[in-house]
């Protein structure tokens, strides 16, 4: 085909009404002539834009389904046959859909393959690979899988016939059975082998010895996928735990461990590598998969290169109920404390991963070293990202005190390191009274922090309480902005002064939409003694009437609940509620009327006038359960009332408000709950497969392991008949 053929009826398209990543896509026709170009920068940087617009990470928009039909004559018409293709299969695999009809940008690949599937025969095996790939996610059996059998039959090239297989793999997995079988042959191509492994998974066959064999005969294996276009398989053993662990069976999860386990028993540091890789994706899957894994783990520690890997996991797992209680767990305290004591990125890992284990010696580990053990202070001061609960977790230790003083002490120490020293000097509360000194020197350097390190640190009198208070007023007057409510809020915890609090306040409340935020909470918190300042907050109040941004929404909320606390009046709170709500329920707004909610379930039964808006967001899972809590503290119908665990169960299983999910659960009490819904709710609470997955990385095992210990209260609870508080 012609490549001026290929973009006839190009201008006759209504590019500037249809829309994609940014905005118009009345640029999509000069992109597309661009990838015709004879320059191939220019080709290649069209490519590029394409990938950006009409593709963009992974999203689909209407200009997406116009621009289909263009590409695929490209393809067909020799122009970066293979690219064009990969980009095509990548558009049809799309689920994530923007202003467009559910599955159109699939069928507009699916309706082009009469034009693309001869390219099956196509004498370079790139564009045939890439052909097998789009064809594989078209969702159009009938047309593929004679193409794809037929070339199945005749293809040669390895990795051809492994992108073909799992093509046949996903347009009909029944049918694909033998031929994946078949493929299993030991004497066969290992990027066939490995595909067959795979494709049996995909197909949900079952895991076999020959499986098992054949995996770990091809590791490592990440060359074997280098030139594969599944994402999703680039990890190959990882790929195969994840599938095992998913189907969530007995029988299943032992296939998972036990390939672990040989994996991590291989000599070559490269097998070690993926094995590891691959069991701190299980950990993060699986439940029991801390527990199992880790008197394999142990070993590994004793490799240099594998090491660094093994203690990022660690540092995710350790404080695990299952692997503080394992038997491993002196084994792994004394690994990880030897490991601490050397000068490298790895003893400060190792130092890290001890702190939840036992706190005692990693406090006079981390006093030996201070300076060189940022991640294991970060870890000790209760920094998110290291699996705490955000409090700092390391008991008072002279020699620590010393350091820390000695750090704060210095100047050129910037950065996170003096907040993480502030916070654990704040845990240590009096005891941490020695290091006024260099805190309040410190104070410029950590206007946030430092003010609640020296009101924990104050004596109850004398000098130096005078001095602290002395400095805390100052900084709360002349500081670093963006300190002074710190400041003032622990001067007013110290000496009951509200004057320099309150100002502050009035300042926050007239800034940004962060600070006014901030600025209503301390309001909250001061309750009727904020009575002056409520021309101010209903000043910071946001114009319905205009466009409102996400933190002007939250912002908001916080308004309505100081205006509640200082008034007690809960009729001004649910009419700003009502407005924020009518916005909450669009894609990027969607914490904002979780927090609404809630907010609605504290005012309690004067919030009845939110009732619609609050049974419309039932819908949405993320929504559900704070909806849920402020429905029953209005005030409803029975029949209503029985509706509505099956919402709240759904968001918790997805990972939508969990710990509200919970609190709605125990509303709703046992008498609204069938049998089907405790086995739900016992699943929570007992199944292996993760509920929180995602976050930050670091603290997503222990939130879920969190998650799982309220899930299993909340059982206890309800079985007891105990009084639910709301």
């Amino acid at each position: 085909m012609d490549l001026a053929d290929a973009l006839a009826g190009l201008d006759d398209r209504p590019w500037a009404t249809l829309r994609h990543a940014y905005g118009s896509a009345e640029d999509v026709p000069a992109v597309l002539r661009a990838l015709t170009a004879g320059d191939s920068e220019a080709a290649g940087q069209a490519l590029h834009e394409l990938y950006g617009n009409i593709w963009h990470q992974g999203t689909v928009y209407a200009a997406t389904v116009e621009v289909v039909p263009f590409l695929a004559r490209l393809a067909a018409g020799g122009c970066r046959s293979a690219d064009v293709l990969v980009l095509l299969g990548s558009i049809a695999e799309s689920e994530d859909e923007h202003e467009v009809a559910h599955g159109a940008c699939r069928a507009a690949v699916a309706a082009q393959l009469p034009l693309l599937l001869p390219l099956l025969d196509d004498g370079d095996a790139q564009v045939r690979q890439a052909t097998a790939w789009l064809s594989g996610h078209t969702d159009a059996r009938d047309e593929t899988w004679p193409a794809l059998e037929r070339r199945w039959a005749v293809e040669g090239e390895p990795v051809v016939r492994a992108e073909l297989l799992a093509a046949m793999t996903r347009v009909d997995p029944g049918a694909s059975a033998d031929a994946a079988t078949a493929a299993l042959e030991p004497t066969g191509p290992a990027e066939l082998r490995l595909a067959a492994v795979l494709a049996r998974l995909d197909a949900g066959l079952p895991w076999t010895a020959t499986c098992h064999d054949t995996l770990l005969s091809i590791l490592p294996a990440d060359d074997l996928v280098a030139e594969r276009f599944d994402e999703n398989q680039r990890e190959p053993l990882q790929t195969a735990v994840d599938a095992l662990l998913r189907r969530d069976t007995d029988e299943e999860r032992e296939a998972a461990f036990g390939l672990l386990a040989a994996a991590l028993a291989l000599p070559e540091p490269e097998i070690r590598a993926e094995a590891v890789w691959a069991a701190d994706h299980a950990c993060m899957i699986s439940r029991a998969a801390p527990g199992r894994l880790l008197p394999l783990l142990l070993p590994v520690l004793d490799d240099p290169s594998s090491a660094p890997r093994v203690l990022s996991l660690l540092g995710k797992i350790t404080g695990v109920p299952s692997v503080t209680a394992h038997d491993a767990h002196a084994a792994l305290t004394d690994a990880l404390a030897r490991l601490a004591v050397d000068g490298d990125d790895t003893a400060d890992s190792a130092l890290a991963a001890l702190v939840p284990l036992a706190p005692e010696r990693a406090a006079r580990l981390l006093a030996a070293d201070l300076p060189r053990r940022p991640r294991a202070l970060a870890v000790a001061a209760g920094a998110r990202g290291f699996g705490t609960t955000g409090e700092a977790t390391l008991p008072f230790e002279p020699a620590l005190l010393d350091a820390v003083r000695r750090r704060l002490a210095d100047p050129k120490v910037s950065g996170n390191e003096p907040i993480h020293l502030a916070l654990l000097l704040t845990s240590w509360g009096a005891q941490a009274s020695p290091a006024v000194p260099e805190l309040l020197d410190a104070l410029p350097r950590i206007p946030l922090a430092g003010p609640r390190a020296l009101a924990a640190a104050c004596p109850t009198e004398g000098r130096i309480r005078k001095r602290i208070e002395d400095e805390l007023r100052k900084a709360a007057r002349k500081g670093p902005e963006e300190g002074r409510p710190a400041a003032a809020h622990a001067l007013h915890g110290l000496t009951g002064d509200a004057s320099p609090l309150h100002t502050a306040v009035r300042s926050g409340l007239a800034g940004k939409a962060y600070d006014v935020l901030d600025a209503a909470r301390r309001c909250a918190q001061l309750g009727t003694g904020a009575a002056d300042l409520l021309p101010d907050i209903r000043a910071a109040l946001s114009d319905p009437a205009q466009p409102r941004t996400t933190p002007q929404l939250d912002a908001d909320v916080e308004l309505a609940e100081a205006l509640w606390h200082i008034t007690g009046d809960a009729t001004e709170p649910v009419r700003i509620l009502d407005a924020v709500l009518a916005e909450s329920d669009g894609p990027w707004f969607t914490w904002t009327g979780v927090r609404a909610a809630r907010l609605a379930a504290r005012l309690g039964p004067a919030a009845a006038p939110l009732r619609p808006p609050l049974e419309r967001m039932l819908a949405t899972p993320l929504h559900a359960p704070a909806c849920v809590l402020a429905l029953l503290t209005i005030g409803i119908e029975d029949e209503l009332r029985r509706t509505l665990p099956d919402a709240v169960l759904t968001a918790a299983e997805h990972n939508a408000d969990p710990d509200t999910a919970l609190d709605a659960l125990l509303s709703l009490g046992l008498a609204t709950l069938t049998d089907a819904h405790l086995n739900r709710l016992a699943a929570l609470a007992d199944g292996d497969r993760r509920i929180v997955n995602s976050g930050l990385e670091d603290g997503i095992i222990h939130a879920d392991e969190r998650l799982r210990t309220r899930a299993r209260a909340t059982v206890s609870a309800l079985e007891e008949g105990a009084t639910p508080e709301v």
